[in-house]
């Protein structure tokens, strides 16, 4: 039989009991769907945590507080036995020392309370050192960036992010006015340009002041032997290249200044933009993964219900089967008959559930603009193979029980 025909009679038969193989392709239709929908908003999130490290500025490492297996880039621990301090910043800013180094720069950040007026704020508050805004790429929109008197006479000036300023001032131009951060006044120099928001967080929510005014009039950030802990270093490399090498060179810098010996745990981390990356890729594509997973069971149970209707039809249709055995049709054809009817429910199931998959990717785009959700042809493609092999799969044991069926046997089938 030419598989035209076989694909008529299929068609025919699924059409004669439109609302079950509706019912039916249900299972399929969920399950498509939600791996398009997840694969598309995955690789979206993946592409923007990308973009989102790279924008904070290139070829950059991290040296965090604790050791590997408790690295931090929160709040600073008074009670840590050795945070990082100045002092381990200023060490590494030793261009004899880390000739690959181009620029370092040392934060200290928690959160405080912003007030102006009768306005208040929660939000986070970053001490910065003059040249952060060149290593880790923030711009001023209006106003200026601190500048190294800032720094050395622990001044009282604040940078406010676009989505602090527009909170507190509304339509009052920002710049001059006075506002206070934990009870303490400080001058309004500049705003922040704005860099939108991730996800983690609206980035233009914060306020920037100079590292050794955080130190010591907002955060009292004085360690027990007298010198000041900051929350993280970061240092500029000249090229991406380097990174890796640069990253052993810090940490055995550190190693030989904070006095560790060779058997002894470093008491610090050092992590690449790249392994940043690449940390948060693991996270999401295992996430991905699993909902991945929970969306194959609304596969593995669509396709339980094509074998489960396909017994149904054959039961019914078992004297039909019996006279066409009778009128000279072979076991192939009956068994290409009943396999073509599952793989065409599983088929039209799929893609009715990438058009949905899709329609759900392109809404949460819609709805989060800055995230770059893509329906890829790779996707499509695993998507339909994936439901033509499970129409297969769940289909062959009713079309094999169809064709094994005796014609005598059938017709006498009440």
């Amino acid at each position: 039989m030419l598989f035209t025909e076989t694909l008529r009679i299929a068609l025919r038969a699924l059409a004669a009991n439109k609302l079950r193989s509706i019912l039916t392709m249900l299972g399929i239709i969920i399950g498509v769907a939600a791996v398009i929908a997840l694969m598309s908003v995955g690789r979206g999130v993946e592409t923007y945590v990308t973009s989102t490290f790279q924008g904070i500025g290139s070829n950059l490492l991290f040296v965090l507080p604790g050791g590997p297996d408790n690295a931090d880039f929160g709040p600073p621990r008074f009670n840590r036995e050795k945070p990082l301090t100045t002092a381990d910043a200023a060490y590494l800013d030793n261009p004899e020392l880390l000739p690959a180094v181009t620029g370092v720069a040392s934060s200290i950040v928690d959160f405080a309370n912003v007030e102006y007026s009768r306005e208040l704020a929660f939000v986070q508050v970053a001490g910065v050192t003059p040249n952060y805004n060149v290593v880790l790429n923030y711009d001023v929109d209006e106003g200026e960036w601190f500048s190294e008197n800032d720094e050395r006479s622990a001044a009282r000036v604040a940078l406010l992010g676009p989505t602090v300023a527009k909170r507190l001032f509304d339509d009052e131009y920002p710049v001059g006015q006075t506002v206070k951060i934990n009870m303490v006044p400080f001058k309004v120099i500049g705003i922040l340009k704005s860099k939108g928001g991730s996800l983690f967080g609206d980035q233009d929510n914060l306020v920037m002041i100079p590292l050794s005014t955080g130190q010591q009039r907002v955060f009292n950030a004085r360690t027990p032997n007298g010198k000041f802990s900051v929350t993280s270093i970061a240092l500029q490399v000249r090229d991406a290249n380097e990174l890796n090498a640069v990253a052993e060179q810090v940490a055995e810098a550190l190693r030989n200044y904070r006095n560790i010996n060779f058997r002894s745990e470093d008491d610090f981390t050092v992590v690449t933009q790249e392994d940043l990356i690449s940390s948060f890729g693991q996270i999401t594509g295992a996430l991905t993964l699993f909902l991945g997973l929970i969306a194959g069971i609304s596969l593995l149970v669509g396709g339980i219900g094509i074998m489960n209707i396909m017994l149904v039809s054959v039961t019914e249709r078992t004297k039909e089967i019996g006279l066409r055995k009778a009128l000279g049709a072979k076991r192939r054809d009956v068994l290409s008959q009943f396999l073509v009817e599952a793989i065409t429910l599983a088929g039209f199931g799929g893609l009715l559930g990438i058009g949905i998959g899709a329609s759900i990717g392109f809404l949460i785009g819609a709805i989060q603009p800055d995230l770059p959700v893509a329906v890829t042809w790779d996707s499509v493609a695993m998507a339909t193979g994936v439901s033509l092999a499970i129409g297969l799969f769940f289909g062959l044991y009713p079309a094999y029980r169809a064709a094994s069926l005796s014609p005598i046997d059938a017709l006498r089938y009440e």
